[in-house]
């Protein structure tokens, strides 16, 4: 059904535009750009900052671009005196209280109020500090770090936890000028039930928000030379960091991104993907496992089984759903697997002391940096501990540092590599061997479709008749399919009933049916950020819809054009299976590559104290 249109002025110009639209994005699509600082579109449309103020000529009245409807007739200017005088002021007493640490901010180079302040020509602010008292950092997460003195309380942050997450764990407290963003109890952000997800990072228009940097970590480790330091980079990456290069969103730099990393002079250039792989093999072969069982009506099975790569949602699941823990799949995230193996696998095929190796992970999610902190993260120094005679003074976790998207380029631009220019360069064997499935893992319904790659030709034995499953791809809230998959051994047709979530406010909706008893599915897969990995915490700015589309779009064409698109054909996971592994969900699999989770419920927790 089209859209109806109204005729509106901009500028003296005459404009057509869709009825119900603001002014804001109605000037947007008519080729004028208003500054603004607190919306953000479908997320924070509440004209708390009072950026985007336009003339209304027929009101003869200033209004906020982002809350006023457009309607027919109307006229509006936007560059007016009055409006530039406004904007000014409005973002003078912003700049009263802000820290004027600019050079060092992490955000120096993406901040909007910086941006909007050289645009609107302010240099030095002329207003006298309003604010009572400096307030302490909140470094309590191991993801991100809080700076409230460079909050404007825009909202942002709030609407992301509360509209994408469903959390609710940062809210707006006090009034008048003690206004903050704060939490319960205001204690800090790691304190709370907050996930890790990042999605409020990524909308925070200055440094108020910003990850917990591991850089000077990793640059240490590159120059040690008792270190082995081996580095992955997850399949969302390639699809992103393109853009802090100034590549156009979605662009695809596989290659690139190796030949990078390799001049930074990291030992070994693996990918997670390979990883992602053997996470098919072994969630795969799980839900194989539980289906089998769960055809006895004797058998007590926990369907439907719910997928474990995202730590974002397994810290969901663990504060407000822990009566379903028993549904989540026991495989670790490709990042973890990634580790496990790189300090058991590959340290005994090239002969290296595990204390040795250095596994710096990259990855699109600062919730990753929390994961790879998990106590029980640690698979590797329990494999080598009698071995080695280790004692827990020698514990070591599996993967050392987690670097975003951003933080890599960062060190990709400090070494002074031209990354736009680099000749693609391939990843080392042999853990850099992956598939087309493992490369979609990136995009929300990839993990999904991947398993059902290698589900169905186990099962069934016999080829996909069609590899694609574009049904379960694309930005839906909740998408639901019936799959029909022939069991051979059976001599049946399982009709396999899938759902997938798309950030944590639909995976409540989810789990709400698999608490009550009542969920008709037999296999969930629930992505954290909007989008699934390509959308996540610690991607490039901007990350909006238009962007996350761009890097879907990469995703898919990325596995068009590998030569092995299903992960049970990777012949470097038949080898680790055929030397080390033996079989998927094996006894040295599971104490590898699975691990347990923690019931983090407020009551109980308050009930045992």
């Amino acid at each position: 059904m089209d859209k109806k249109m109204v005729s509106i002025k901009i500028n003296g110009g005459t404009y057509n535009v869709p009825e119900n639209l603001n002014l804001l994005e109605a000037c947007r699509m008519s080729g004028f750009e208003i500054p603004t600082l607190c919306y953000y579109k479908d997320l924070c449309e509440e004209g708390s900052c009072g950026v985007c103020v336009v003339e209304v000529a027929k009101e003869k009245t200033l209004k906020r671009a982002c809350i006023t409807q457009v309607y027919e007739g109307m006229e509006i200017h936007t560059n007016t005196q009055k409006v530039r005088e406004t904007r000014k002021m409005v973002v003078e007493l912003l700049l009263a209280n802000h820290p004027k640490d600019c050079l060092s901010c992490d955000k120096s180079d993406s901040c909007d109020l910086l941006k909007i302040s050289y645009d609107l020509g302010i240099k030095e602010g002329k207003l006298e500090k309003t604010r009572r008292h400096d307030l302490p950092l909140d470094l309590t997460s191991p993801s991100f770090k809080r700076d409230l003195n460079k909050c404007i309380l825009c909202r942002r942050c709030v609407n992301a936890c509360d509209i994408i997450q469903s959390v609710n764990v940062i809210e707006v407290a006090n009034r008048g000028i003690d206004t903050q963003i704060s939490t319960f109890m205001n204690k800090g952000i790691g304190e709370s039930f907050c996930i890790n997800c990042g999605q409020c990072v990524l909308v925070c228009p200055t440094g108020a928000l910003t990850e917990v940097s591991e850089i000077e970590g990793v640059w240490k480790a590159l120059s040690d030379p008792n270190k082995v330091v081996l580095v992955e980079a997850a399949p969302a990456v390639r699809v992103a960091i393109g853009e802090e290069f100034g590549m156009p969103p979605g662009s695809l730099v596989t290659g690139k991104m190796a030949a990078a990393l390799r001049r930074l002079n990291f030992n070994m250039i693996f990918d997670t993907q390979f990883t992602a792989d053997l996470t098919i093999m072994e969630e795969g072969f799980e839900l194989i496992g539980r289906i089998k069982k769960s055809l006895d009506p004797a058998n007590k099975v926990s369907l439907p089984m719910i997928t474990s790569c995202s730590p974002g949602w397994i810290k969901f699941i663990e504060h407000f759903f822990p009566k379903t823990l028993d549904h989540l799949s026991s495989c670790k995230s490709p990042q973890q697997m990634f580790g496990a193996v790189a300090k058991t696998y590959y340290a005994e095929k090239m002969g290296i002391d595990p204390r040795n190796i250095v596994v710096v992970s990259i990855m699109p999610c600062v919730a990753k940096k929390y994961e790879a902190d998990r106590p029980e993260m640690n698979s590797a120094f329990h494999h080598w501990q009698h071995k080695l005679n280790l004692t827990e003074k020698d514990n070591f976790m599996d993967v050392d540092f987690v670097l975003t998207t951003r933080e890599a380029a960062r060190m990709i631009k400090e070494a002074g590599i031209d990354f736009v220019n680099l000749k693609d360069e391939k990843f080392d064997e042999p853990l850099g061997v992956s598939t087309g499935a493992a490369t979609i893992f990136g995009a929300s319904g990839g993990v999904m479709e991947a398993a059902l790659r290698t589900a169905y030709e186990v099962l069934a034995e016999v080829p996909l008749p069609k590899i694609d499953f574009e049904d379960l791809r694309g930005l839906t809230g909740i998408k639901t399919a019936d799959v029909q998959v022939p069991v051979k051994a059976l001599n049946t047709t399982l009709t396999l009933k899938i759902a997938i979530a798309n950030t944590l406010g639909n995976a409540r909706v989810l789990l709400e049916q698999v608490e009550a008893g009542t969920s008709p599915y037999h296999f969930i897969e629930i992505m954290t950020c909007p989008g699934g990995c390509i959308g996540g915490g610690g991607q490039p700015y901007p990350t909006n819809t238009e962007v996350r589309l761009e890097r879907i779009k990469a995703t898919y064409c990325e596995d068009r054009g590998l030569p092995i698109r299903k992960s049970h054909e990777n012949p470097a996971v038949k080898a680790i299976y055929a030397d080390y592994f033996k079989e998927p969900n094996g006894e040295l699999a599971h104490h590898l590559l699975h691990t347990h989770y923690t019931d983090r419920d407020f009551m109980e927790i308050s009930k045992k104290k």
